[in-house]
């Protein structure tokens, strides 16, 4: 049942079952689509050890992905208005199975790190037309639930995608891993095929352009989505530090956790799962900038305790880290929506590559801090973006139309 299909049936059905099933169709979907960024860093130790390589060079590889998200970001975001949102989403999930499953067979690091990108490409062109599809066919009130709806199923395909990856190389090891994981992009494919209805960007609020050019340069002349986009980018970058990083602090002396225990410690992702969907309301009551706040307060106050040498005080961190980080994005990638009074898919997309952009960056400057200085300086440096956020997030007002909205 698609978002308009939803709409329609909140007629004939209760609002709050209507409401529940559109959250759960959005969630799902947004699992199925990125359930393989962030399920390879679970087996992040067996990689290494596969393609005997250091931890900052697996590190790198296997966050290749945020380079294709990137990329592909932008040229959703310059491309929008071409872009039958339906029909790209399918494309996009279907092609992503190919990249998926030759992983299963790469030969070294390098092809490895291409088709690393390429999954990349593929999640990130469903993730941006998902989200200007919800943008355009969410009303005012509801564009911020639905895309918290949307984040949310990002935080599942990091816990039980992690999950899944560990249990799958523990038993059939890494190529059935790889195997699998595409079954489940064309299972994403499917599930769209289904629920998503085919449907024209709305065209309200939509200001005709001049070129694509026109729309970059509008957004990013806007204060407010400017800075929304320099958050995101230090959002990943914290993100990615975090939980790129501390598998092989987890692996190693005083903890020694095994490559199976190593999986079970993404549990840590359970509160951010109903944590998450609460951004929309809490937005609505406290107002961007405050909820933006009690997220990345929460990711910060974790950090102390990841140098400690408890396993206990490491997860409650990681768990800590991922609530507030995954708060932070649903609220600002929520904010960018509403904020967008024109052409909102442009604005996702560059939303999304800076973004991503954010967690290449991250993977690598905190890798080499991780590699040279220690796991006290990688921590450092996730402390530095997360208050860069926080001040950033000063700037994040509505205009008045949106704001009435």
């Amino acid at each position: 049942m698609s978002v308009t299909h939803m709409h329609a049936a909140a007629d004939t059905r209760p609002a709050g079952g209507a409401a529940l099933l559109r959250s759960f169709v959005i969630s799902l979907t947004a699992f199925l689509t990125v359930v393989d960024l962030f399920a390879t860093q679970a087996i992040l130790p067996s990689l290494a050890k596969a393609y005997n390589v250091s931890p900052a060079a697996i590190g790198f590889a296997v966050n290749a992905s945020t380079i294709g998200m990137a990329i592909a970001g932008l040229a959703v975001a310059f491309f929008s208005r071409h872009i039958d949102r339906r029909r790209g989403i399918l494309i996009s999930l279907v092609l992503l199975s190919v990249p998926t499953a030759l992983l299963a067979v790469a030969p070294d690091l390098t092809v490895f790190t291409l088709l690393r990108i390429a999954q990349g490409l593929c999640m990130s062109t469903a993730f941006a037309l998902t989200l200007s599809y919800l943008a355009e066919h969410c009303s005012a009130a509801d564009t911020a639930t639905a895309f918290a709806a949307y984040i949310t199923g990002n935080v599942a395909s990091n816990l039980f995608g992690r999950l899944m990856a560990a249990a799958l190389v523990d038993s059939l090891g890494l190529a059935a891993n790889f195997y699998i994981f595409a079954v489940l992009n064309l299972a994403g494919a499917a599930l769209v095929y289904y629920t998503i209805k085919r449907a024209e960007p709305m065209k309200a609020m939509t200001v005709p352009m001049a070129s694509p050019f026109a729309a970059w340069a509008m957004h990013l002349a806007n204060p407010a989505l400017r800075s929304s986009f320099v958050i995101g980018f230090l959002i990943l970058f914290a993100f990615i530090g975090t939980f790129t990083y501390v598998n092989f602090v987890l692996v190693a002396g005083p903890l020694n956790l095994s490559r199976m225990a190593l999986g079970f410690v993404y549990f840590v992702f359970l509160p951010a799962i109903f944590t998450t969907p609460l951004a929309g309301k809490v937005v609505a009551k406290l107002g961007t900038r405050r909820a933006l706040w009690l997220g990345l307060t929460l990711a910060g106050a974790g950090l102390p305790l990841l140098l400690s040498p408890s396993l206990p005080a490491v997860l409650a961190a990681m768990a800590m880290i991922g609530a507030g980080t995954f708060f932070a994005q649903a609220t600002a990638t929520g904010f960018v929506g509403r904020a967008a009074t024109s052409d909102r898919g442009a604005a996702s997309g560059i939303y999304l590559a800076c973004y991503f952009f954010g967690g290449i960056v991250g993977s690598v400057v905190l890798g080499q801090l991780f590699v040279r200085f220690g796991w006290p300086a990688c921590v450092a440096g996730i402390g530095a973006a997360l208050f860069a956020a926080g001040l950033l997030a000063t700037r994040l007002t509505l205009p008045a139309p949106a704001r009435a909205g």
